[in-house]
């Protein structure tokens, strides 16, 4: 690790704790040539998780994007930002836990279909009308029905 003070690549590590629910590592360091402390943050890189699109073309995954959806689908509902964080946060990590290089957008919609049933109704039926491609009012009756079960 290059000192930030003087640029030399020399250092020692004074302190590590992890971070992150243990997903990273917190080093406290010290530059042996100018003993400047300072701290560092490693962290797992994992490997670019692709989204295999319905007309088969594919993306890098992109949380923000998954965020986006569930928020429009919660647009003036009782749900805070901080459960639309859990539900970004819990659906991303079984994603790259689950799955190696590729997903289907088909599979993140299933995940967060089941995460929106469980916290708002409303919003899952609004998720899955764009979703599922609704196209008329019978689709979403048949959704509500299916729902009530």
């Amino acid at each position: 690790m290059r000192c930030p003070k003087c640029g030399c690549n020399d250092d020692k590590v004074i302190d590590s704790r992890g971070v992150k629910d243990g997903f990273g590592i917190r080093r406290r360091r010290e530059c042996t040539n100018c003993a400047y402390r300072f701290t560092t943050l490693e962290s797992v890189i994992p490997d670019e998780l692709k989204v295999v699109k319905r007309d088969g073309t594919r993306e890098g995954f992109n949380p923000e994007k998954l965020r986006l959806g569930i928020d429009h689908a919660c647009y003036k509902r009782n749900v805070s930002g901080e459960e639309i964080d859990r539900m970004v946060g819990e659906i991303s990590s079984s994603l790259q836990r689950d799955f190696n290089n590729e997903v289907s957008s088909a599979e993140i919609g299933s995940r967060v279909m089941a995460a929106l049933r469980q916290v708002d109704e409303v919003a899952f039926v609004r998720f899955a009308s764009v979703y599922r491609k609704f196209t008329d009012a019978s689709d979403f009756i048949d959704e509500i029905r299916e729902l009530k079960k």
